[in-house]
């Protein structure tokens, strides 16, 4: 599903921000992305969303190498995409089901059949009766449920996730994981970049920890002693 052999993140007048990573993750597998501040957690979640393009190496996405995409295919690749972040990112003056279904009006879907497609999505986040709500109205933990279904709404084949629980309490984050994977028990594959490494040693996922642009794959046994060494 995913595939990066060998990618190269090289920024002008810069060191490698990634530097030989090498991995896979199959349709329906969850993994965390973690590591230090500055490691290259960010540069690698945008060189998937094809915000950056990578240096050398190849990046396969559902059969495609996001490394020589054109331009004009960018967008539709998107589409298999769904992006959830830590500040959630919401229009806090549309209410709850306007903000979900945003990615479906953009693409050119009819607001009926969006809106059938969101309050769906929103039920599966348990949030169908928040519909009508606006966004400040909520508690952080609902305003990310309201970021995930609208990354779900255009049935995504790979969720990718920055710092999804930074802004939340632990019962809140293990709530969020839960989500993520009963998505990920449904076919969809998901990457979460974090730096909880206490939820991450309580989940049996893959762990990619990157240290100064470079990766390795670790397991949760020796995990926290890793991250310390990074850190």
């Amino acid at each position: 599903m995913l595939t990066f052999d060998r990618v190269f993140k090289r920024y002008i007048d810069s060191s490698d921000a990634l530097s030989d990573v090498s991995f896979h993750l199959d349709k329906g597998e969850m993994a965390f992305l973690t590591g230090h501040s500055g490691a290259g957690k960010s540069t690698l979640l945008k060189l998937i969303a094809i915000i950056e393009r990578c240096s050398r190496g190849q990046l396969i996405l559902d059969g495609q190498n996001l490394c020589h995409l054109h331009e004009r295919d960018v967008a539709y690749l998107r589409r298999k995409l769904g992006l959830i972040f830590q500040d959630y990112k919401l229009l806090l003056d549309r209410t709850v089901l306007d903000n979900v279904i945003l990615p479906l009006i953009v693409s050119g879907m009819s607001h009926h059949d969006a809106a059938r497609r969101g309050r769906a999505a929103l039920d599966k986040v348990g949030l169908s009766l928040k519909e009508k709500k606006y966004p400040l109205t909520l508690s952080g933990g609902e305003q990310q449920r309201v970021g995930i279904a609208r990354a779900v709404v255009n049935k995504p084949a790979l969720i990718l996730a920055d710092e999804p629980t930074g802004n939340l309490d632990p019962e809140l984050s293990a709530e969020i994981m839960t989500l993520f994977e009963q998505f990920q028990q449904v076919g969809v594959s998901v990457l979460i970049a974090t730096h909880d490494i206490e939820l991450i040693s309580k989940l049996n996922h893959k762990v990619l920890v990157l240290n100064q642009g470079h990766l390795t794959i670790k397991n949760e046994v020796i995990l926290e002693e890793t991250i310390g060494e990074t850190a």
